[in-house]
């Protein structure tokens, strides 16, 4: 017979509240069996499944992404259409993940200019911090054409 576990005992291996079980059972994440006493009890396949949601939500998976595009396991039969889709939502998604790993980077840069040329200021110092700058407001112009530096400097077109 496999064994079940209490919610208490999932919120405590896994580090999942148990309001956040309750709430993944509710909106049907994840469905535990219920005991002759109407309590959740979750199987080895729950727990995994629990885990996988876990590492989903970690790589900025939302909850609403989670069970709409992965819930193929559950299917008798996976449809190449749907592997395809599902290859091309992950695509996507790495290609958000990698823009947001280059404005990250770019923000580091930019902190780490300033921290300098508070440590050492001077008029180099400054003046590559301005630079710097420049080159980030040349790229936020490029992806936003509307904003000009005549807006910037407080006057109008």
């Amino acid at each position: 017979m496999e064994k079940h576990y209490s919610i208490h005992e999932v919120s405590q291996i896994l580090g999942i509240p148990k309001d956040t079980l309750r709430y993944y059972d509710r909106i049907g994440l994840v469905s535990p069996s219920r005991g002759h006493n109407s309590y959740r009890r979750y199987s080895r396949d729950d727990m995994v499944d629990l885990m996988n949601i876990q590492i989903m939500q970690y790589a900025d998976f939302s909850l609403e992404e989670i069970k709409g595009k992965f819930q193929f396991h559950r299917m008798q039969s996976v449809d190449p259409a749907y592997c395809q889709e599902i290859a091309e939502f992950l695509d996507a998604k790495k290609a958000e993940a990698r823009k947001k790993i280059a404005h990250l980077e770019k923000v580091s840069q930019l902190l780490d200019v300033v921290i300098n040329t508070l440590k050492d200021f001077n008029h180099e110092s400054d003046q590559q911090l301005a630079v710097f700058v420049r080159e980030i407001y040349r790229d936020l112009h490029n992806k936003e054409p509307e904003i000009t530096k005549e807006d910037c400097d407080g006057h109008q077109n």
